[in-house]
């Protein structure tokens, strides 16, 4: 689920950045692409996958 948020955001910065949009300073590509970052370290991590990494039971 968090690998699909990352790209929806890095989709965002990417039209951002095409279309030459002026926005905030909270809201530039960097700092969209930053998060973005962010939420697929976590999807690589493990965190947010939703199926527990446990031994299976018999």
């Amino acid at each position: 689920m968090l690998g699909i948020i990352a790209a929806v955001l890095f989709f965002i910065a990417f039209l951002i950045d095409a279309a030459d949009i002026s926005t905030n300073d909270v809201f530039s590509t960097t700092n969209i692409m930053l998060i973005g970052l962010t939420l697929l370290a976590l999807h690589v991590a493990g965190i947010g996958s939703g199926l527990a990494a446990r031994g299976r039971r018999r």
